[in-house]
Formats: C-alpha cells, sequence, structure tokens
C-alpha cells in the first residue's frame, strides 16, 4: 500500500520540486521516490499550499512547559532566567500533564523532532512514548570554578539515567551559557569523550556582551540576586562568543541558539574554527518568538545571512514563547525580514535542523529510504506564507 501525495508546491528539504510532482512513500510514510504526475499512476490526493518534510525544532525546553504564561513578556534575559530560577517548581503531575500537551501540541504543528534542554528527569516517561525524534542535551551550569566538578557530576548522573530509560535516543552533556559556565567547567565538557553535539545558549542579550567585554551591565545585578560571589571573575575585552568558542576544539558540532547580537566577527571566528578542525560543524539557531517575547528583539540575521552562516529554527520553552510551532518562527521571520523566502525558511527547518541534530539519515529531505514526516502547509499567498498559514501533518 503506497501513499501518492502532491499539492501546488511540493519543497523536498533543500528546493522547491517541479509543478506536478508527486511524493510517493510507504503506508508507515517512508519515502519510495518523488516522480511527475504523469509518472505516478492512480489514486494520487492532491492538497492546497506547500507539502514539505516535518519541521525539526533545533532548540527546546520541554521540561518548563507547565510555565506557559507564567513570566511577564518584555522584561529582559536577566529578570527572566531569574524567574526560571526561582518559580520553575510545582506539582510532577502538574509539569508531567504539561508535558504531555506540549508534546502533542508540536505533533500537530508538524514537528518531527526536537533538540530539547534538560535539567533534570521529568520529560522521561513522556519520551519514551516515542511520539518523536529527540537529541537529549543535559544541560550543565555554574559559574564558581570551585563547583566546576560536583555540577559535571551531577549532570553524568542525569545523563546515565536518560541513556538508561532512552536508550534510543541521543544523549550529550551541554553548557548552559558563557555567562553561567566557568572556564573549568568548560574544560570538564570539552573533554568528555563521545559528546560529539553540543548546543549552548548564545549573545540573547547586549548584556551578555557588555559582561565579557567590561565586566558591567545587568548580569551582575542577576549574581547579586542569586547570591553568587563573582569578586574572582575578570573580563576578557572580548564578545561572549569569541570568549566562550576557544574552549571547544575536539572536533564537535556546535549549535549557537538566539544569536541576537552576533556579529561579522563572531561569525568568522566559528568559520576559522572549522577550518582549523577546532570543530567539525557549526550551526545557529534562530528562536525569534521567545526573543520578542524576553526582551522584544530579534535575532541579527542580516549579519548571518551576510556571511553565509548556516542557520536552524527552535520554539525555545513555553515559559517564552506563546506556542511551541517551527511555523510560527518562520512567519515571524518572514513578517521582520521580508527578503527571506519561504523555501529559504523551509531549509532551515528541515535538512538544516536535521543535519544540526545529526538526523539527517532519517529525517529532514523526501530522499528513498527516509522516514520524514510530511507536512501540508496551508493559506499560503503563492509560497509566501500568511497570518492565516496554519501546519497539518499527514503523515
Amino acid at each position: 500500500m503506497y501513499r501518492k501525495l502532491t499539492a501546488q508546491h511540493v519543497f523536498n528539504g533543500y528546493a522547491p520540486l517541479p509543478q506536478h510532482t508527486v511524493l510517493i512513500t510507504t503506508a508507515d510514510g517512508t519515502v519510495v521516490e518523488t516522480v511527475s504526475k504523469e509518472n505516478a499512476g492512480d489514486g494520487i490526493e492532491t492538497f492546497n499550499g506547500i507539502l514539505c518534510p516535518g519541521f525539526i525544532n533545533t532548540h527546546c525546553h520541554l521540561e518548563l512547559s507547565h510555565l506557559k504564561g507564567v513570566i511577564a513578556e518584555h522584561t529582559g534575559l536577566v529578570d527572566f532566567v531569574f524567574k526560571i530560577i526561582t518559580q520553575r517548581s510545582a506539582a510532577i503531575e502538574t509539569i508531567q500533564h504539561a508535558i504531555a500537551a506540549a508534546e502533542a501540541a508540536m505533533l500537530q504543528n508538524g514537528i518531527v523532532a526536537v533538540g530539547d534542554i534538560c535539567n533534570n528527569t521529568d520529560t522521561v516517561y513522556q519520551k519514551q512514548q516515542n511520539h518523536l525524534h529527540y537529541h537529549n542535551f543535559i544541560e550543565v551550569a555554574g559559574f564558581v570554578p570551585a563547583t566546576a566538578q560536583s555540577r559535571m557530576d551531577a549532570s553524568l548522573q542525569t545523563q546515565h539515567f536518560f541513556k538508561t530509560n532512552l536508550s534510543q535516543q541521543h544523549t550529550t552533556i551541554a553548557p548552559h551559557a558563557p555567562y553561567s559556565v566557568s572556564p573549568q567547567l568548560f574544560e570538564l565538557i570539552n573533554n568528555l569523550p563521545a559528546n560529539n553535539l553540543l548546543t549552548i545558549h548564545n549573545q540573547e542579550t547586549p548584556a551578555e556582551d557588555d559582561f565579557f567585554k567590561t565586566g558591567a551591565g545587568d548580569f551582575l545585578q542577576l549574581y547579586h540576586q542569586l547570591g553568587i560571589d563573582i569578586s574572582f571573575y575578570k573580563p576578557s575585552g572580548k564578545s561572549s562568543l569569541q570568549t566562550s568558542l576557544p574552549y571547544f576544539n575536539k572536533k564537535q558540532s556546535l549549535i549557537l541558539v538566539h544569536d541576537v547580537t552576533t556579529t561579522k566577527e563572531d561569525i568568522e571566528l566559528s568559520k576559522l574554527s572549522t577550518d582549523n578542525q577546532q570543530l567539525s560543524t557549526f550551526f545557529f539557531c534562530l528562536c525569534p518568538n521567545a526573543n520578542l517575547y524576553i526582551s522584544n528583539t530579534l535575532p541579527n540575521v542580516e549579519a548571518l545571512l551576510a556571511n553565509n552562516a548556516t542557520i536552524t529554527l527552535g520554539t525555545d520553552s513555553l515559559a517564552s514563547n506563546h506556542q511551541l510551532s517551527i511555523l510560527e518562527e518562520m512567519k515571524t521571520l518572514q513578517q521582520h525580514f521580508p527578503q527571506l523566502q519561504t523555501m529559504q525558511l523551509l531549509q532551515w527547518a528541515t535538512i538544516n535542523g536535521a543535519m544540526a541534530l545529526q538526523m539527517e539519515n532519517q529525517l529532514g529531505s523526501f530522499e528513498s529510504g527516509k522516514k520524514p514526516g510530511v507536512v501540508l502547509i496551508e493559506n499560503v499567498n503563492e509560497t509566501a506564507l500568511t497570518k492565516q498559514s496554519a501546519a497539518k501533518r499527514l503523515l
């Protein structure tokens, strides 16, 4: 039994296919081939809109789903981080219910895989249902050098729990952010064996670069509020990324998330790191709706485009977003950056994301043998997204 699917536009993960292309899959969604309509035979299902592979959510915090609507918008990153730390506790039943509902929403919104940030084991039960593909990033933080080993030990215990209970899912240890990880902790992360895929929150606010360039700014308030003595700290005089990137030199793949203040010089440094084989691959993950929610800012898309950065998309968490929808992230980007074409955004949302999570052998494109999911984007104007555009999971 085969499914034969077509629409006004068919995007295969890399590029739009010729008009009247038909996608042929097995009943379970495994791609057989794409052919012209005249060679597809009978039983073709025709849809209105854009047919594309399932979306890849490269950055999410599923464990924070119970905080939807709890933290006010536009308070800035420092206040947001403080409230996440101090207000994330809740009854486990409340947390589990919110996690299940959030995952169901991602499924409905056409998402097939997630790069999920994990500070605890709250999401393990839901992930055991195998509704979505996950790469679990066990997040570690600790800015005080003396805590480096204990923080790493705790994260390794969490990782062990994930690997024991989710043996089919990939799990690595990842640093939270340059402003929350000491050089000693970075060194421990860098030297972990087989820890080849990393992600890090990067340059989410101008205050982050200020902290590293001058040692001043809003982050001093955060450490004061948390009762952390950072009198030992000496600023590097460089940007956040230029300070943290040299800590990685084991040919890892790195996903930089947010990139609000990332500059040409920062991007050039990332390219130099791969040219020198310190890192293997580099991805810049954009979460524009979270940036608007937290600080009413947007990522530096122009700099990323001008310097040929490889871009992916994420949703962040329901603590910082009204929904977990990659299509809504695409719509926001196209609204604020009209030069972005839908097919370009779809590449970020599909094959680029699959490559970032090292899942390109099974997801991200309509290629024979893959099972990438099939999504229909309805209510488009030619290929441009509209406010009414919606994603529907077909397979």
